[in-house]
């Protein structure tokens, strides 16, 4: 959900607190998800490195979801909008550094895309921005059609500022022009990769002896003969 959607006509003070309180309550479900889903990897004395690697294939998925609504939903691409979900990244940040490296791994830096479009969404004076300045300081990973994209999509529904000058538009249709023969260059769009990839070595490494003595069977488990032995070590 945007917040663009929640934030038609006009409001009182009453009415704004109430909807900021309900945006947040968004990532807050999230976070609790999230909480959840932890402790009960852990719970299990599933591999660190099977829940590391679990939890920076979703950050990738959040990632991938919120840039493209960015680039495909007009509503999404505002100033506004981009404060909220700067907000949420910060309480997925934090919630990375309480989960430890050892668990979270580089689910941060798997947000790079959605978090440097919502660096451009958030800086005032675009116009007044270059092209290097944008491409190399504000979205350093970001493609040229993916800057182009947010530039055109971008509307103010706070300030009522612009986007980038014309200057910077005419610079990027013609990086696009040169880049046009390459048809991976074309698209704007992030793939959703679906693989976590690890090596046997890289988790056999990572597991820790667990006594099977405080571990219940499961209540599926206990009437099935294959699998007595869990009972037998409990």
């Amino acid at each position: 959900m945007s917040r663009a959607s929640m934030s038609k006509g006009s409001r009182s003070p009453n009415m704004i607190g109430a909807t900021q309180q309900v945006l947040s309550s968004h990532w807050h479900s999230i976070i609790k998800i999230l909480n959840s889903l932890l402790s009960k990897l852990r719970a299990n004395h599933v591999p660190p490195l099977l829940v590391c690697k679990l939890f920076t294939q979703v950050f990738s998925f959040i990632n991938v979801q919120l840039f493209n609504s960015l680039l495909l939903r007009r509503e999404c691409c505002s100033f506004s909008n981009g404060e909220y979900i700067k907000s949420g990244l910060a309480e997925l940040e934090q919630w990375i550094c309480e989960a430890s490296e050892q668990y979270a791994g580089t689910s941060w830096d798997e947000l790079r895309y959605i978090r440097q479009a919502v660096g451009f969404l958030v800086i005032h004076q675009k116009a007044k921005k270059t092209l290097d300045e944008i491409m190399q300081d504000i979205c350093p990973v970001l493609t040229v059609q993916q800057l182009y994209r947010i530039s055109t999509m971008y509307w103010d529904d706070k300030y009522g500022t612009q986007s980038v000058s014309r200057e910077v538009f005419a610079s990027m249709k013609m990086m696009m022009t040169r880049s046009s023969q390459n048809a991976s260059a074309n698209t704007f769009l992030l793939d959703d990769d679906t693989s976590i990839p690890f090596s046997v070595d890289e988790l056999t490494k990572g597991m820790s002896d667990v006594d099977l003595s405080d571990v219940e069977t499961p209540p599926l488990l206990r009437d099935i003969s294959a699998f007595h032995f869990l009972q037998e070590n409990t």
